[in-house]
C-alpha cells in the first residue's frame, strides 16, 4: 500500500510526474507544474483533476478556443480527439488518469 500527500509533491521540472499506478494500460500520475503544457490531442480518454492550485484549461470546440478556470477538486474529462492545454496559475498539482503512453 502507498499513501501520498499530493500537496507535498514537487518535481525537478514542469510537468514532472510521480507514477502512482498502471492498471491494465491505464496510468495514474501525479504531476507538479508551474508552466503551461502544450496543445495536444490524446489518443485515449483523459481525466484531469486539480489537487492543489488553480489551472486555466484551454480547449477548442469547432476551432473556437475556450477557457475554464479549474480549482481544487475540479475534474476535466477529455474524450478522444479533443484538443486542450493546461495553464497553471502559479504552482499546481494535478492527478491525470489516461492511457499509457499518451502525450
Amino acid at each position: 500500500m502507498t499513501f501520498i500527500k499530493a500537496k507535498d509533491f514537487t518535481a525537478d521540472r514542469a510537468w514532472g510526474a510521480l507514477d502512482i499506478a498502471n492498471m491494465n494500460g491505464v496510468t495514474t500520475r501525479l504531476h507538479w507544474t508551474d508552466q503551461p503544457y502544450k496543445w495536444h490531442i490524446n489518443d485515449g480518454e483523459e481525466v484531469f483533476i486539480v489537487l492543489d492550485g488553480e489551472v486555466n484549461m484551454h480547449y477548442r470546440i469547432d476551432g473556437k478556443e475556450l477557457v475554464q478556470v479549474m480549482s481544487v477538486g475540479d475534474i476535466f474529462f477529455a474524450a478522444i480527439g479533443k484538443e486542450h492545454v493546461a495553464h497553471p496559475i502559479g504552482e499546481a498539482r494535478i492527478l491525470v488518469i489516461e492511457k499509457e503512453g499518451s502525450v
